[in-house]
């Protein structure tokens, strides 16, 4: 498969990175110097470019492409290019190929007119990347634990969560797996990711050992079990409130989508807004006349205005300005006066293992997100999310249907006769209602058709797992 990428950021970059460890061919282009500079030590193509420019899609290869994607911090340039991208491929293949757009966008409106199917018709985008929905899923799991470095959503209850090995950890650290498991009350959580400073991540096996400062992603059903797993690898687990109260600095589009959010999950909300007429805009809006929020025009640094609100006394602080920095003084200030939990969704990804050295509890690398969902799209034919694991980057997740052509429908997990260098973390089967169903896999579940399994592996290995499955 070939992917052409326009715009080499770090969304652009990162994707690229991640496709070319499954040994997809990969083209990027990007007008800026600089970014062709730092891309240039990919094992990929590199193109200096414009990519509204006929000329560019014909030299990178445009009639060999399956899959482009417009990345740049442009809506309009990534629309336009779609459509541009969508009319060369057409023309060079005399309309006997097909091209898949994938657009990235920030302005809702846009994520609204392709909803509607209308965006595909005018511009040829047949899927749109607009991650704040994300960004807020993660935040608000990742928000429940102090000590959790990263949580990754995989549908029906399912999480995969990543830390780090305490010392402390004395039922698992210089154990293996399978020793932990004598040891540990309850059983051992299912380790599907580990690495260790030095070396590159893998899927572990029952014989790897846990050392102190080894990074673990573990798969599990809840985010009641979070606190179980912080206590096994050595963290201190803090209840979580049954109903938060939440502070929430900025009423722009991610702070009205995080609002609504904690509302939804029986959370009382105050907003802080600096801006009038935002303040009053959401005031008018059908989230701010829900029971459970009150929004508060003023200055989220104002010492006065935050002692008068009581800010010591929420639950949780989050921060949802459009600046950066804006948004981390705003989180430390909140921190300084009693709140417990401080929650970040960042535009620079090199900010976010910064933040948590300075005391925030948990933040997004939205930009991250992007690329885990772009992933989802590209691989359309998996029927759940993509996830790189970002503490284990040499290890990815992905969902696998076991269809009527699967050898292995009907059988044990243990007989399925899967490869060691893969993991399966969940099986999901459609419960009487037609919801999904987490269940722990074990080596006497039996697997049947139509279950959903979620595999931890190598990328390079993907294409080997898709065979197996008939993908």
């Amino acid at each position: 498969m070939r992917v052409i990428i326009g715009g080499g950021g770090r969304v652009g970059s990162g994707l690229a990175s991640a496709l070319r460890s499954e040994d997809k061919d990969v083209v990027l282009v990007d007008n800026d110097a600089m970014a062709v500079k730092n891309a240039q030590g990919m094992d990929i193509l590199v193109l200096h470019g414009d990519i509204t420019q006929r000329q560019k899609f014909i030299e990178a290869g445009i009639e060999f492409t399956e899959v482009y994607v417009a990345a740049t911090n442009s809506d309009e340039r990534n629309i336009l290019s779609c459509a541009l991208a969508k009319h060369v491929h057409a023309e060079q293949t005399k309309g006997k190929g097909k091209l898949m757009t994938v657009c990235r966008v920030r302005d809702p409106i846009f994520v609204e007119e392709h909803k509607s199917g209308k965006l595909a018709k005018w511009a040829g985008v047949d899927h749109v990347v607009h991650p704040v929905d994300g960004a807020i899923s993660r935040l608000i799991s990742g928000l429940r634990s102090s000590s959790l470095t990263e949580v990754i959503p995989f549908e029906a209850d399912a999480y995969i969560v990543e830390l780090d090995v305490r010392p402390e950890a004395g039922g698992v650290v210089h154990r293996t797996l399978r020793d932990s498991g004598a040891k540990v009350e309850g059983g051992m959580p299912l380790v599907v990711g580990l690495k260790r400073d030095g070396m590159p991540g893998k899927v572990p096996t029952a014989d790897d050992q846990i050392l102190p400062n080894d990074r673990v992603a573990i798969a599990t059903a809840g985010e009641a079990s979070f606190n179980r797993i912080l206590r096994i690898f050595g963290h201190e687990a803090i209840d979580f409130p049954d109903r938060p109260k939440v502070a929430i600095f900025g009423a722009g589009l991610i702070g009205v989508r995080l609002a609504k959010a904690w509302l939804d999950q029986n959370g009382t909300v105050t907003i802080v807004e600096k801006n009038l007429n935002k303040a009053n805009e959401l005031a008018g809006s059908d989230i701010g006349n829900r029971s459970g929020i009150e929004i508060i025009h003023g200055d989220h640094l104002d010492k006065d205005l935050l002692s008068e609100i009581e800010i010591g006394s929420h639950d949780i602080a989050i921060s949802a300005l459009d600046d950066d920095h804006a948004s981390i003084a705003a989180a430390l200030l909140a921190s300084d006066m009693g709140v417990e939990r401080t929650g970040l969704i960042m535009y620079d990804a090199d900010l976010v293992s910064v933040v948590r050295r300075m005391g925030i509890t948990f933040s997004v690398d939205r930009k991250r997100v992007a690329i885990d969902t772009i992933l989802s799209r590209i691989h359309s034919e998996l029927p759940g999310p993509y996830a790189v694991l970002s503490s284990v980057p040499d290890v990815i997740g992905i969902c696998l249907t076991i269809t009527s052509k699967v050898k292995f429908a009907g059988k044990t997990l243990v007989d399925a006769g899967l490869p060691e260098w893969c993991k399966v973390a969940f099986i999901q089967r459609k419960n009487i209602h037609d919801d999904w169903e987490t269940m722990r896999p074990s080596s006497s579940k039996t697997l049947l058709e139509d279950d959903r399994l979620t595999i931890f592996l190598p990328p390079d290995r993907l294409q080997d797992i898709q065979k197996r499955f008939k993908v």
